[in-house]
């Protein structure tokens, strides 16, 4: 397993200086079309999603990287597509989760590598050049960040938790989730959306946040991400608590202790049970 680990880490790091230095000089983006191709024609603004040159050259530079050492390797990846051998081996790549972020200016993105054999997930790699931390974990070896040991946090209640989701880009007027984010936020101490997935999942498996949910992620969205939860004590399931897989329809990442307490709100949400109005204004 360490070959697949001391590889991913030291691309991740390559990736990670590309985009870089495209963010010090500040980059221009283009919109993604509905079918996922390039085009600078500029949609309506609610279903942007973006993509910029530094997406490119960074997942360009590790494709070859992967093509060089892992030749027989299947390859899943953002913005070009598959790659299909035959392998029993595939790695799901994100040269820049949080495009938009990056795109902006807004500090907060990443480079996500995980593999997987059959249908397991057996390593990941998600590497944050601006604080230049690397979370790494192996199949039945745990979760690291930057070499030392994760485990997710010992909080038992929703009420007393810190969570995470996010919002798409493209879309945003047919995804639901502000009226979750809405219950969430009045049932636990608060929700962020930093706005990259991969980090997110990284954040519950460090113990920074509680929980993380989100609505139809891409495989290289979460791939990584949630191998480092489960490595580090946490829990992973679609937000009806089956079984998640990189084709279920959402996520929802826990410590495992309020996983059953943040599900079962789901479900009432979704079924607009108890829905907390919205208060006058006039009263605050």
């Amino acid at each position: 397993m360490s070959q697949y680990i001391e590889w991913a880490v030291d691309v991740a790091r390559e990736a990670g200086a590309i985009l870089l230095r495209f963010y010090d000089r500040g980059v221009g983006f283009e919109y993604k079309s509905r079918d996922g191709s390039g085009s600078t024609a500029k949609p309506a603004l609610l279903d942007a999603d973006l993509v910029t040159e530094a997406d490119r050259t960074s997942e360009r530079h590790i494709i070859e990287r992967l093509r060089g050492r892992f030749p027989e390797h299947d390859i899943v990846a953002e913005e070009s597509g598959r790659r299909e051998t035959g392998s029993d081996f595939r790695w799901y790549i994100d040269p820049l989760d949080g495009t938009t972020n990056f795109a902006h200016g807004f500090p907060v993105f990443c480079v996500s590598i995980g593999l997987e054999k059959g249908s397991e997930m057996i390593a990941g790699v998600v590497y944050d050049p601006t604080r230049d931390e690397m979370f790494t974990a192996e199949r039945g070896g745990g979760a690291h960040l930057n070499n030392k040991k994760l485990v997710v946090s010992k909080v038992p209640r929703l009420l007393e938790s810190l969570t995470a989701t996010g919002f798409p880009s493209a879309k945003r007027k047919q995804n639901p989730n502000i009226y979750y984010y809405h219950e969430v936020t009045l049932a636990s101490h608060g929700v962020r959306r930093p706005g990259s997935a991969a980090l997110d999942l990284c954040s519950v498996a460090a113990g920074r946040l509680e929980a993380f949910w989100e609505f139809r992620l891409g495989s290289w969205d979460c791939a990584a991400g949630k191998l480092m939860v489960e490595e580090a004590g946490g829990r992973v399931t679609d937000m009806e608590g089956a079984p998640h897989n990189l084709k279920s329809d959402s996520i929802v990442a826990s410590n495992g202790l309020i996983h059953a307490e943040l599900v079962e709100l789901f479900g009432k949400i979704q079924r607009g049970e108890n829905l907390t109005p919205l208060p006058d204004r006039a009263s605050h």
